[in-house]
């Protein structure tokens, strides 16, 4: 028997948190400027999923990665590199016909004129993902799913997948559920705001950015993308320098999530982050909303930061942390990365962030991060401060 009940019935949650998606071997500049004067590029790796996967494993949790890489040396060197993260990569398909994609990057900041990025992933192997030729005994082996919205826009064969996954089930584990709207991506399919929208309305944890969600929803402001998004139990609206607001209802039975998700379980209640095999949701929740600051951070580049942001937030919630605890891990654990050139960095210890953490609002509002700062194990009040 295969399939997504097949894989749901025979899973044991032996991994925290599951990732699936594309990753490429991505070529960074050695300085800036146009793609055109660039006179070479390092080697590194890229992808929204597995960069989650990778923070995880590096912040100490059992992380898997589930993707499809070609026979090739790009894709050798992928799945080694991710690996050596300590990520399981067990359930990585090859695909003989087809090639590990990759691209090419500025240095500037994405959300800038100037930034350049030449993909070259059309026919990847990862975009020939469907429902047919996935492991769901190894998706469904973790306490929560992570999927985000590029996966559904690489091709149809992939959004069925998503469908697949997102679908409400008896025993689904959490399902995280990234927007990650890459309009590039969607060119000459006019159905990625109502996609996207449909997939996140069936997770039970979502992030989304407030500029993503004007640009492909045309909905300005955390309330309103709350109002368009009453289902998933935590909604996170990033809000880039300004912070995040998470919006978190208190009850949410029924086969999408289970109440560990909104972080609202009682004392002694179970953490188990499967769902519940109810027939439908019934009950109205109430939203707690919190509010939390970003950090001052000495950007080097603004690349990989809202992966980054959601690993640190899986892994407060994975530990049972409060809303607010859960967002301020997703800022330190984004500032780690917007402070060096790559995608991927060693994050604050726990210790150390836990300290952070605990700051006072005054205090938390007093940080600024720069590079190097996650390799010093200082006291929270010598972190730089103005």
């Amino acid at each position: 028997m295969s399939g997504p009940a097949a894989g749901t019935a025979a899973a044991a949650t032996t991994t925290d948190v599951v990732c699936l998606g594309e990753s490429m071997v991505t070529f960074l500049p050695s300085q800036p400027g146009r793609l055109a004067d660039v006179p070479s590029f390092g080697r590194g790796i890229g992808g929204a999923e597995s960069n989650v996967a990778c923070a995880l494993a590096a912040a100490g949790h059992r992380a898997a990665w589930v993707g499809r890489v070609g026979a090739d040396g790009f894709g050798d060197h992928l799945v080694e590199t991710i690996a050596s993260y300590g990520v399981d990569t067990s359930a990585v398909r090859r695909d003989p016909a087809r090639p590990t994609g990759v691209y090419f990057r500025t240095a500037t900041d994405r959300g800038t004129d100037t930034h350049e990025v030449a993909y070259y992933r059309a026919g990847s192997a990862a975009s020939a993902m469907s429902p047919e030729n996935v492991p769901y005994e190894a998706l469904f082996a973790g306490r929560v799913l992570h999927l985000s919205g590029i996966t559904a826009a690489l091709s149809p064969d992939c959004l069925a997948l998503l469908r697949e996954l997102t679908a409400p089930r008896p025993g689904r584990p959490l399902v995280s559920f990234d927007v990650n709207h890459r309009p590039h991506l969607w060119r000459g399919c006019a159905e990625d705001a109502s996609v996207l929208l449909e997939l996140a309305r069936r997770a039970d944890l979502v992030f989304v950015g407030e500029d993503e969600a004007e640009e492909a929803w045309g909905i300005v402001g955390a309330e309103a993308i709350r109002a368009a998004l009453p289902e998933p139990s935590v909604l996170v609206v990033k809000r880039g320098s300004a912070g995040a607001t998470v919006f978190a209802s208190e009850l949410r039975p029924g086969p999408r999530g289970a109440e560990a998700a909104a972080g609202t379980a009682a004392p002694g209640a179970s953490t188990d982050t499967t769902c519940p095999a109810t027939s439908a949701d019934t009950a109205t929740p109430a939203d707690t909303v919190t509010p939390v600051p970003a950090l001052r951070v000495d950007v080097v580049a603004a690349v990989g930061a809202g992966d980054a942001f959601a690993a640190g937030f899986l892994s407060a919630t994975l530990r049972g942390l409060p809303v607010r605890d859960r967002a301020r891990h997703g800022h330190l654990m984004a500032a780690a990365v917007l402070t060096v050139p790559g995608d991927l960095t060693d994050p604050p210890s726990r210790d150390r962030a836990d300290r952070l953490v605990a700051l006072d609002d005054a205090a938390w509002g007093r940080l600024r991060l720069a590079p190097g700062w996650t390799a010093a194990d200082r006291a929270p009040e010598e972190v730089r401060t103005p």
